[in-house]
């Protein structure tokens, strides 16, 4: 661990868990790096918000994964509930996530961990602040993940979160076209989708996608008039600065969308795409505020 890295810091937490599963599983470190690195993009993203809310306030991550972040926050004096449901078998995943796990236990900064689907969420009017890092186009059903986690939080606190907009032609865990529907996709490109290398199982992956839109995501807030949506568009400009200086999150763009996405940084015209409305943006940074008591219980 660098003597460099400030002990309050998400790097230190993330050197110190990196150096635990060197020691008892170092075949691991691979994948452990790619979720490494999107758990310092995750606490960059809420880094404003989280510099709002008062000492120890309550925060629940929507599909917190590995655990990662959940457990930084908890060094930050937060109180955090991880949602998260465990997996059968014994995945490569799981077995990190046990060891992230132990890891916090030891060191007294563990989450309360629910072992759940946002969509079986019933907290009602307990948290200050949720977010979710590219877990919103996995589950089963948007609508009613909004409901929950919407009710899970206290009147005035938001929810925000970011995923993939579908509305845009682009699948981004798979680097490929898509062509209006997730079934016509399948149907065009399926061999491309099926022996993609880089994914451990891709029929899975692909299978879990929802299609969650803007779109979508306005329709479903005007059935709930108790929350408020908004859309923040600078996200795909740091999103695209970020293509440049990551390089496991560059890494899984094609070669050659990569050059273009480097030049379009350099030349600095990605600033341009701050003006493109979020219905357009292939990614989106969306902040769900509740406003008023939801009045089901």
């Amino acid at each position: 661990m660098s003597d460099v890295l400030e002990p309050d810091s998400i790097e230190w937490w993330l050197a110190d868990v990196r150096a635990f599963i060197m020691d008892a599983a170092p075949s691991l470190l691979p994948l452990f790096d790619i979720y490494s690195a999107e758990a310092i993009f995750g606490r960059r993203f809420i880094a404003s918000d989280l510099e709002r809310l008062q000492p120890g306030a309550r925060i629940i991550e929507v599909g917190a994964g590995l655990l990662l972040l959940s457990c930084q926050l908890v060094r930050e004096g937060f109180h955090v509930t991880a949602l998260e449901p465990t997996a059968s078998g014994f995945s490569h995943f799981e077995q990190m996530r046990r060891m992230v796990q132990q890891r916090a236990t030891m060191l007294g900064f563990s989450p309360k961990v629910l072992d759940l689907n946002a969509e079986n969420l019933t907290t009602h009017n307990c948290f200050d602040y949720a977010f979710s890092i590219n877990v919103m186009e996995h589950v089963d059903n948007v609508a009613l993940v909004f409901a929950n986690v919407g009710r899970s939080l206290v009147i005035g606190a938001s929810y925000r979160f970011t995923c993939p907009n579908y509305l845009f032609p682009y699948e981004p865990h798979f680097n490929i076209p898509t062509l209006f529907s997730k079934r016509l996709t399948e149907i065009v490109l399926s061999q491309k989708i099926l022996s993609s290398r880089d994914i451990p199982d891709p029929l899975g992956l692909w299978k879990s996608l929802n299609w969650i839109s803007v779109v979508q995501v306005h329709r479903i807030s005007k059935k709930l008039p108790w929350i408020r949506v908004t859309f923040n568009p600078l996200l795909l400009v740091s999103t695209l600065e970020r293509i440049s200086s990551d390089r496991n999150f560059s890494n899984r763009r094609s070669p050659t969308m990569r050059k273009l996405l480097i030049l379009f940084v350099g030349l600095q015209l990605h600033h341009l795409l701050r003006f493109m409305p979020a219905i357009l943006q292939p990614v989106m940074d969306c902040r769900v505020e509740k406003i008023s008591d939801s009045g089901v219980y």
